[in-house]
This record gives structure tokens, C-alpha cells and sequence, in this order.
């Protein structure tokens, strides 16, 4: 038994997954009721309601008029995959992975493409590559801004050269909505709907410099293309995609979803007012944290510490000291616990990470639903910690 007692206040929305993530609040389905479910993606009103899609992301991301924002298939995963294909073998490209859907696109260029001129640039889970070994002047680049499986993000842009001659392809499908996005950096941005607006999955976005289209239409890729991932043809960007004429049928109802969540947006402050919402929901767990000393941060430096993705290890010495298998089950047991008792959701580490803990901090989560959650954490960590012992 635990002598820290049970909380009586529950999270009012304990939905703290990594993606989904939670609805707006005050989201119902009635947020739904103008989709236009069983009409063509090709009518006019199907066009319509995607082009405004792509309208408000524009709007609310600050994306510049000179870029295409288009919606393709399979969620941030086929946008970059769509953007590794079509783009990568033009010259030598840097990888980087601190987490495992970095690696992903390792795997990708190296194992799939199999591009002889890619250098590898790791970091172990909870730190960040050297970044000054990264060649932005002469090679492409491809990352994950924010690293969704270990709760590390690449601080700021400071270190990309603006006079690059290669593209920078960067997954932002945890960052893009709550952290500053320095646009000229950058020549592909991708995210999916289901992370920072709380949207449905299987959607995909796909932001594109001119320094990208360029590319595009002058460089052909040695292997084919399967169709999902063609944004030419006749070595000509195909503009449809960027106006809302996807390349596959889209799901407007999820399409509704996210004007939904984009006009929830525009009603605290835009951009400006999620980052802020976001910057609060971190600040709860961080401070939790750096008075709780069970666990800990998974990111070791403060500066690249996530906002969204917040990854924690359980570093009680008396459990440490039991190895990694008592650690894992001592977090699986606050996942199951907390679960159970309807105080928490989904708030395990990614199957590839170190064991521990992924809390989701991002704009659509309530500071008091998460001010609420510690209280269940160390009542739920204490319990499974004294099942050790049992």
C-alpha cells in the first residue's frame, strides 16, 4: 500500500495521447454538421471546403504567398515520403535521427533509395545531434523538428545557411501549430492533422518552397514513382494538388474536422495564442518535474526540451536499482493504473523509446486538466512502486 492518498479531482478531459491528440475544448460532433459528407471531393463544394483547409493553414502558420501548401494521403508520412521520393538524389543529403521516426527516414533514403552520398547524424534518445557537423550550404537535409518519441526539439533555425544550395526537409508533424516555424529555413514542411489541432488522422500536409517546385521540375528521380507520391507531371508542378484537387479521395468529414480545429485556432490568437497555450501546458508538466524526484525529463537539455511531446523517465533510485524490466513495469503500471481509473489516456513511451512516460502538452490540452494529472501520477507511481516490494 501507498500512504500518498488517491486524488479525488480527475483531468475534466484525460485524452493526453501523442497523436490523436485531444479535441479542441468544447469540441462535439455538431462541430461536424456542415461536412460535406457524400458529396465529390471534385464538386464545388468539396473544392471549396479543401482550398479553405489550405486557406487557414496559411493563414494561421504564417506560411509565406510564395509557398504551396497541399493535402496528400497517408498523413505525415506520405507527405514525407511523397517529399524523400521525389526530391532526395539531386546531391548528397544529411540525415538526421535522435528518435525513432528520424530513423525512419534514415531507413528510407538508405535501405529504399539506397542514395550512396548520405551521411548519418545520430544522437542517442533525450539529446540532439551535433548540428555544426550538419552541411546546409551544399547538401539537402532532412529531419524531424520535433522529436515526437523523445520529447527533443532543434531549438531554433540559427544554424541553416540562407544562401543553401540544397533543400531542407523538414517533418514538423509535432511542432508545426506550437513552436515558431522560421520559414525562409526551410524548402519542405510537413505535418498531419492529428497532433497539434487535435484532427483525425490519415491526412497530410505538404508545404513546399520555390527553391522546392524548382527542384522538382528540373530534376527527375532515377526510380519510379508510385502515383501517391507524383506532385510533377511533364516536369510540371501539378498546381491542382495546392488548390485542394488531391491526388486521392479525401475524407471531407475529416476535412471538416480540421476547419474546425484552424477556426478554433483563430479564436485564441492564432499562432501566436497556441504556441502560448502549448509554452503553459509544458511548463506544468517541467515544473512537476523539477520538484518530483521520481522522474525525470528524457530530454537532458532544458533548451531542447518539447512543448508538446513531453518524455519522461522514472529515475527513483530504488527502482532504478531493480534494472530495466522493474522500470518498465513500474511504467507500465502507471499507464495501466491511471488508465483504469479514467484519469489518464495512452500516456506510455513509444514501443521504440526507453521505458517511461509520453504526456501530450500540445494547445488543444487544458493546463488544469494537466495540473490534475500530477496528483495521479504520484498517487499511481507510489502504488506500482510498492508492488515491487510486495
Amino acid at each position: 500500500m501507498t500512504d500518498i492518498a488517491k486524488p479525488v479531482a480527475r483531468p475534466v478531459n484525460p485524452a493526453f495521447s501523442s497523436g490523436p491528440t485531444a479535441k479542441r475544448p468544447g469540441w462535439s460532433v455538431e462541430a461536424l454538421k456542415d461536412a460535406a459528407v457524400g458529396r465529390s471531393h471534385r464538386a464545388k463544394i468539396g473544392k471549396a471546403k479543401l482550398k479553405l483547409a489550405i486557406d487557414l493553414t496559411r493563414e494561421i502558420l504564417k506560411v509565406p504567398e510564395d509557398y504551396r501548401i497541399g493535402i496528400l494521403p497517408a498523413s505525415d508520412t506520405g507527405a514525407v515520403e511523397a517529399a524523400l521520393w521525389s526530391l532526395l538524389g539531386a546531391r548528397g543529403v544529411d540525415l538526421l535521427a535522435w528518435e525513432s521516426f528520424g530513423e525512419g527516414w534514415v531507413t528510407d533514403v538508405v535501405k529504399q533509395l539506397k542514395l550512396e552520398d548520405a551521411r548519418v547524424i545520430k544522437a542517442p534518445y533525450g539529446e540532439l545531434p551535433d548540428l555544426a557537423q550538419v552541411d546546409t550550404k551544399t547538401r539537402d537535409v532532412v529531419l524531424a523538428w520535433n522529436g515526437t518519441t523523445s520529447g527533443v526539439r532543434v531549438p531554433n533555425a540559427d544554424w541553416i545557411a540562407d544562401d543553401r544550395e540544397g533543400l531542407i526537409i523538414n517533418d514538423a508533424t509535432s511542432a508545426a501549430f506550437a513552436q515558431p516555424l522560421e520559414w525562409k529555413k526551410f524548402d519542405v514542411v510537413t505535418f498531419s492533422w492529428q497532433k497539434v489541432l487535435g484532427g483525425e488522422g490519415a491526412h497530410g500536409i505538404l508545404i513546399l518552397s520555390p527553391r522546392a517546385v524548382e527542384r522538382l521540375e528540373t530534376y527527375k528521380p532515377a526510380w519510379p514513382l508510385p502515383k501517391i507520391f507524383r506532385l510533377t507531371k511533364g516536369g510540371k508542378l501539378i498546381e491542382g494538388i495546392f488548390v485542394g484537387e488531391t491526388i486521392n479521395t479525401p475524407s471531407l468529414l475529416a476535412t471538416e474536422d480540421y476547419i474546425d480545429g484552424l477556426q478554433w485556432a483563430k479564436s485564441v490568437g492564432g499562432l501566436d495564442g497556441l504556441i502560448a497555450r502549448a509554452n503553459a501546458n509544458a511548463k506544468v508538466l517541467h515544473d512537476w518535474v523539477a520538484r518530483t524526484p521520481w522522474v525525470a525529463n528524457l530530454a537532458k537539455d532544458e533548451a531542447t526540451r518539447s512543448n508538446t511531446s513531453v518524455c519522461l523517465s522514472i529515475v527513483d533510485p530504488d527502482v532504478v536499482a531493480r534494472g530495466t524490466e522493474a522500470v518498465a513495469a513500474v511504467a507500465k503500471g502507471i499507464v495501466a493504473l491511471l488508465d483504469k481509473e479514467g484519469a489518464a489516456y495512452d500516456i506510455g513511451a513509444y514501443r521504440d523509446a526507453p521505458p517511461g512516460l509520453r504526456i501530450w502538452a500540445g494547445a488543444t490540452v487544458e493546463a488544469s486538466d494537466l495540473e490534475a494529472l500530477t496528483a495521479w501520477l504520484d498517487w499511481a507511481f507510489a502504488t506500482e512502486k510498492a508492488k515491487l516490494s510486495a
